[in-house]
Formats: C-alpha cells, sequence, structure tokens
C-alpha cells in the first residue's frame, strides 16, 4: 500500500468533525485493509503510532530534532524552518510547505509504502546508546527526503504523536464493529471492546475481526505485558456504594499510593506496570525482590497498591512523596532506603496459565490469599471485611481516615475483572474534595525569579462524546521550589519543553500528556475557557505520573460541580 493512500485517509479524517462520518471513512479504509497484503499491525497507524496500546514508549524525538531533520531532508537552514514554525504553530504543515518546495525543483523517484515508514518508525524504538540520535535523525531523514507534502506533514506529526485527526479508540472499535459486523453492530461492538480490554491491541482485535467473531475467543489477558486496570465510581454514602455493589460487600482500605499491576510471566521475569500501562520494573528492583519472595506461583498477574513510607517512623506518605520515585530513574538505590514502599494485594487476574476475569471477586480473593505471604512493610493482603450493615461499614470507613488511609472501597462479590472500565463492580469512598484530575494543554513562560521555567498551566477536562480536551482554568500555584517537599517548577518545565506544539508570545501549547490534582474554590460559568466553566483559585496539590488522560475529570463531572 502507498503511504500516500493512508496521508490522503488522514486528511479526509481531519476534514471532518463529524463521528459518525469518520467511522464511516475508517470502516471503508479497514475493509480495504483486510483485502491488501499489508500487516495487521499498520491499523496502529490509523492512531498516530507504531506499537500496540500496552507498550507505553514514545519515539523520545523532540522538536530541536524534528527542526534539525526537516532542515537537512528540505536543504533548509534550521533559523528559517524555527521561524515558519513561529509563525504556523505546526511543524507538520512547515514539512509540508518545504518539502513540496523541494520536491518541485529536483527529480523525485522514489515513492514511499506504508511499509517503508512502519518499519523506519519501528526501528527507532531500537535505537539505544552513543549515537542513538543521529541513527533516529537518518531514519526520519530518509523517509522524508522521499515524501511529498502531504505524506511529510503527516509524517512529522505521527513522530512528534500528534496526528490530529480525531480518532479516538472509541471510533476505532465502532469502525472495526461497522466494517465486518454490520448486521450485528450493536452486539459486537460490545464484544470488541470487551476483547480489547483485555489484549490493549488493535492489530489482534482487527485480526480477529477478519476472521469472524468466533476468533474472539481467542483473545484473553496474558502476563508479561502491560493491561488496563478495573476502575471504581465515586460514591459518597455507604447506602449509595451498597445499592451498587450489592449486599453483603467486601470493604477495603483505599490507600495513598499508587495503582501497580504486577507481572510474571512464564519464564520468570517479573514486571511492574501502573495504570497508565508504563513500564517501572527498574524504578522498584525492591518491589521485585519481595515478589519473587513473597508472591507464589509460575506465572500471574496481582493488582496491587504500591505506598510509600517513612524508614524511621513507619508512618505511611502520602502519593506526593512516592511519585519521586515514579518517575526517576537514576539513583535508584538512594530512593529505596529513602522512600521505602510496600505492596497492597487486593486482586488477582491470572496464574499459572488460567484467566481469572471471569471468576468472582470472592472466588479471586480466596485465591490471591493462597499466593500471598504477607511480611510486615514489604506486603500484605489489602485489609478487608465482608458486610451488609451500614453501621459496621461505616465504623470500618471512619477507622480508616482515623488511621490516615484515604477512605475505603467497596466491592461486590459476585464482580467479574472487568478491565479498563468504570462498571460498578467496585467503587471508592472517601471525604469529599473540591478537586480534580485534569490534564495541562498550556503554559506560560515565568518571569522574574521563575524566569526560564514553565510556571502558570492550562488545564483541561476531556469531553466523553468526542474525545476533546477542554480547558477549565490556568493555576499557577501548587509546586514546589525545592525538589524535597515535592514536584519543582523546574522538574515540571523538563516535562513539558519536549511536549511543546506550538508558542504564541509567552504562552506554549503542550501535547495532553501531564496529568495534575487541582483542587478549586468552586466552579463558574466562563466564555473565557472552551468547556465554558472556569475554577476559581485553582492549586495543583499532585502531578499524578501514575494516571493518563482516559483518568482525568469529563466535562459531565465539571458541570455537576459548576454553581
Amino acid at each position: 500500500m502507498k503511504y500516500s493512500e493512508l496521508c490522503e485517509l488522514y486528511d479526509k479524517l481531519g476534514k471532518t468533525s463529524k463521528r459518525l462520518e469518520k467511522i464511516d471513512i475508517l470502516s471503508d479504509f479497514l475493509k480495504k485493509l483486510a483485502k491488501s497484503k499489508g500487516d495487521n499491525e499498520w491499523i496502529y497507524l490509523l492512531r498516530g503510532r507504531v506499537l500496540p496500546d500496552y507498550d507505553s514508549r514514545e519515539f523520545g524525538i523532540s522538536r530541536q530534532l524534528i527542526i534539525k531533520i526537516i532542515s537537512k531532508a528540505s536543504g533548509v537552514s534550521s533559523e528559517i524552518v524555527t521561524k515558519d514554525f513561529n509563525k504556523v504553530g505546526d511543524l507538520g504543515e512547515v514539512a509540508e510547505s518545504l518539502m513540496a518546495k523541494r520536491r518541485q525543483h529536483t527529480l523525485y523517484s522514489s515513492s514511499l509504502t506504508v511499509e517503508k515508514v512502519f518499519t523506519n518508525l519501528r526501528k527507532i524504538f531500537e535505537m539505544e546508546g552513543k549515537g542513538s540520535v543521529d541513527k533516529k535523525v537518518s531514519l526520519v531523514a530518509e523517509l522524508l527526503i522521499n515524501a511529498n507534502g502531504l505524506e511529510a506533514k503527516y509524517l512529522i506529526r505521527i513522530v512528534l504523536n500528534d496526528l490530529r485527526i480525531g480518532v479516538a479508540d472509541s471510533s476505532l472499535r465502532e469502525a472495526i464493529a461497522e466494517a465486518f459486523f454490520p448486521s450485528e453492530r450493536k452486539e459486537m461492538l460490545a464484544r470488541i471492546e470487551e476483547v480489547y480490554d483485555l489484549a490493549n491491541d488493535f492489530a489482534l482485535v482487527f485480526e480477529a475481526a477478519i476472521k469472524g467473531k468466533k476468533a474472539f475467543d481467542n483473545i484473553e489477558v496474558l502476563p508479561g505485558k502491560a493491561m488496563n486496570v478495573m476502575l471504581p465510581v465515586k460514591v459518597t454514602e455507604i447506602s449509595e456504594a451498597f445499592r451498587i455493589c450489592g449486599k453483603p460487600a467486601a470493604i477495603e482500605h483505599k490507600y495513598d499510593g499508587f495503582r501497580v499491576v504486577i507481572s510474571k510471566s512464564k519464564d520468570g521475569n517479573i514486571k511492574l506496570f501502573t495504570r497508565r500501562l508504563e513500564d517501572v520494573t527498574n524504578q522498584f528492583p525492591d518491589v521485585v525482590s519481595v515478589v519473587e519472595k513473597n508472591i507464589k506461583g509460575e506465572s500471574f498477574i496481582v493488582d496491587s497498591e504500591v505506598v510509600g513510607f517513612d524508614p524511621k517512623t513507619k508512618k505511611y506518605k502520602p502519593f506526593e512523596s512516592i511519585s519521586q520515585r515514579i518517575k526517576r530513574k537514576y539513583h535508584i538505590e538512594k530512593l529505596i532506603s529513602e522512600l521505602p514502599v510496600e505492596i497492597n494485594a487486593f486482586d488477582v487476574i491470572y496464574c499459572n496459565g488460567k484467566s481469572y476475569v471471569n471468576v468472582s471477586f470472592a472466588e479471586r480473593r480466596k485465591h490471591l490469599e493462597k499466593m500471598i505471604k504477607e511480611e510486615k512493610m514489604k506486603i500484605r493482603l489489602s485489609y478487608q471485611i465482608i458486610t451488609d450493615s451500614e453501621k459496621k461499614a461505616l465504623e470500618f470507613y471512619n477507622n480508616a481516615l482515623k488511621i490516615g488511609e484515604e477512605g475505603i472501597m467497596i466491592k461486590s462479590l459476585d464482580s467479574v475483572y472487568k478491565p479498563g472500565r468504570r462498571v460498578g463492580h467496585i467503587v471508592k469512598m472517601k471525604p469529599e474534595s473540591r478537586d480534580f484530575d485534569l490534564v495541562i494543554v498550556g503554559a506560560m513562560h515565568g518571569t522574574g525569579k521563575r524566569a526560564g521555567w514553565l510556571t502558570s498551566y492550562i488545564v483541561s477536562c476531556k469531553d466523553k462524546k468526542t474525545g476533546k480536551f477542554l480547558e477549565v482554568g490556568m493555576v499557577s500555584s501548587g509546586l514546589k521550589e525545592k525538589e524535597s517537599e515535592g514536584t519543582t517548577y523546574e522538574e515540571m518545565t523538563k516535562m513539558l519543553k519536549p511536549l511543546i506544539v506550538s508558542e504564541k508570545g509567552r504562552i506554549v501549547r503542550v501535547k495532553p500528556k501531564i496529568v495534575v490534582s487541582v483542587t478549586y474554590q468552586n466552579i463558574q460559568k466562563s466564555p473565557t475557557y472552551s468547556s465554558g466553566y472556569a475554577m476559581r483559585f485553582p492549586r495543583i496539590t499532585a502531578y499524578r505520573p501514575d494516571r493518563n488522560t482516559n483518568d482525568i475529570a469529563n466535562l459531565n463531572d465539571i458541570k455537576k460541580e459548576a454553581n
């Protein structure tokens, strides 16, 4: 398949904001792709990726490197490329213009194929160590030199992870249902969503869809790769929790740590994944050692919460403390002694060749109890009671708060495990607070003592229907000056700079990647921000490296809190 065909598809998708129209366009393309001799993994390119979703690695090519690549391929100086970028705010459009001009003045002989683009971009992830940056530049430049204007535009956008065609996961799932099961679309969409949540891999789902619906039965959760976790819904009353989960229900402490999926494959390799599918195994060798010693099983997937504690007082520390370990990749041994952690295991999803996804929670807990060998301040089962009494449940809740826990989790005993879903099998209850998890979509260059940093941050919620990020305010307080006190402005600046997609004066726009918890006094209607609402007196309380944009507040959440 010619790469130009894929780029024409991108252009078509980018020119319509109508969701159903996008689904029809995608559906037609998927049928074409199924009949071609192409690789099923090319489906990743429809979302600007070359890896399955369970692999969270990114190209790691900065905006400055892209400017260098465009300069090298077009024969135009980096200064001119930068000047053009500052005018239009999109390096994809800059590449489109420059490569189109270059092509008019040169003999063009090579025609890019999807296979060539996919292969070259995949190779980027193999580049490590000395000289790897130059090799990455060469791989992309080789493609760019052979690209026409439109091809150049989308090639650069893919590498920058900024495709801008509005294809959400849900749209692609619906397109698969429409393409291969038009007469059973609604029924099969639910099945496609179910197996996608298990596999986290559109290529596997696409391949099964081509073969027929029975092929979906062969897709199951497997250890060794990241997976979406089951998520709770919020409640404010015990009675509401019992209404959703039924009586009796299991009630457990809600820990102020971060979610970790512990995965051991048959070869004995142990990996640790966050709920945003990031591999944090190297950051937590102490957790790996505890798992090797204290969890029985040739292979397994265990769901847990890892909590930090003070090595001297043994008192548990808030999430902000342990977040230092998630993002730090060096001087690990020092951090292990300064910020030790404890594993709180609360569910098992797979063990010794058997998937426990469709087993009741009560049975899963019994099996988990056989697997875990508890060790003080190292690993334990989540503290649990089973009751149908609202009075006992409330006492459990109040005691949890008294000892410093965040609140409680209430779980249906009969429920199966639904990866990636908030389905009401599990709910969380904690003291009401005016806070939301939001994503940073923009920032402002600081002045005075904060000069050189990005300091004021534009934060957004998500529109569930369209998948768009909608602004709800600008927050300029809450981060720290010193690293020992938490996430600093300097650290946040280092994380945001590689994500910049455009600049205008002091304001920069960034890819929506960095999630933060934000408190506020109240929310009011406002024409200033794209959501139509604004937070008053917002303040960042924590950087959440364990969460992604699927976890942030949606527009309905904002509307509920508005005055």
